[in-house]
């Protein structure tokens, strides 16, 4: 089988990691996150607040295999999201100390087994990037490596027309963001399942990039995405994380991830 349709087959498959997992920082694609503006080249557009047709529904993307991320408008799947919320464990936010985004492996590794998309030939951050863009190209000789596409960003609701020259105009954010992470219990995690939860995408989300930057290490009490009818469906991301790896959240994260799906 060529390595074309390897990939495919990869990027098609819908893998759900059985074992029990315990409880990231955003991280920028190519360098390090810009504390203002939307970098040079970005090309953002004003669009639709709900994003591509494309996005799915967290709620219909167990394993974050689909592209995007739906707002949640119907009374059931509200519903759906508050019960799944109101399952997850609290606690207080630990210290960060020995906290390095290298206890989580580097970025964007192939090799982190147990997760969707792992081994196929191509690293995290392009999977991503094909993930969710729309009119893709990539590198002359490569089926990987992305060099331009548009995306719909979940976290603005802009339109975003991305050139890998101007890399962090689109970043790929950990949901839950790895110091989080660290702070509610992966300290005492093993190497391989900080690895996981690295490289899942479940946690991943390309976005903008100055979106992304003024995340940080927060969780939802401190940010929640600008663009107001894909709060819910941020949460509910988040809380599928948080339940997949069994970590706890904060008291505050908690009430107001309950809030954004009343």
């Amino acid at each position: 089988m060529s390595h074309i349709r390897t990939r495919a087959a990869a990027l098609a498959a819908v893998s759900v990691v059985t074992f029990a997992l315990s409880g990231c920082e955003g991280l920028t694609d190519d360098a390090a996150k810009p504390s203002q503006g939307s970098g040079s080249g970005s090309g953002s557009d004003s669009g639709p607040g709900s994003g591509s047709g494309r996005a799915v529904s967290p709620l219909d993307n167990p394993d974050g295999t689909k592209p995007g991320l739906a707002p949640l408008t119907s009374d059931g799947d509200r519903a759906e999201a508050r019960a799944l919320i109101g399952k997850l464990p609290t606690k207080g936010r630990g210290p960060k100390t020995g906290y390095e985004r290298s206890r989580f492996g580097y970025a964007w590794m192939d090799t982190a087994d147990g997760v969707p998309l792992a081994r196929n030939g191509c690293d995290t951050r392009n999977d991503l990037l094909a993930r969710d863009g729309e009119k893709v190209r990539h590198r002359s000789g490569s089926d990987c490596v992305v060099e331009s596409m548009t995306l719909d960003d979940p976290y603005t609701g802009k339109r975003i027309s991305w050139t890998k020259r101007h890399a962090i105009a689109v970043q790929i954010d950990h949901v839950v963001p790895l110091s989080y992470n660290w702070q509610m219990g992966a300290a005492r995690w093993p190497e391989d399942k900080r690895k996981q939860i690295a490289n899942d995408p479940l946690n991943l989300l390309p976005s903008d990039g100055p979106a992304n930057a003024s995340k940080g290490d927060s969780g939802p009490a401190s940010w929640l995405p600008p663009n107001k009818p894909v709060r819910c469906a941020y949460v509910v991301r988040f809380a599928q994380v948080a339940k997949k790896y069994g970590l706890p959240v904060t008291a505050p994260d908690k009430s107001t991830m309950l809030a954004q799906c009343r």
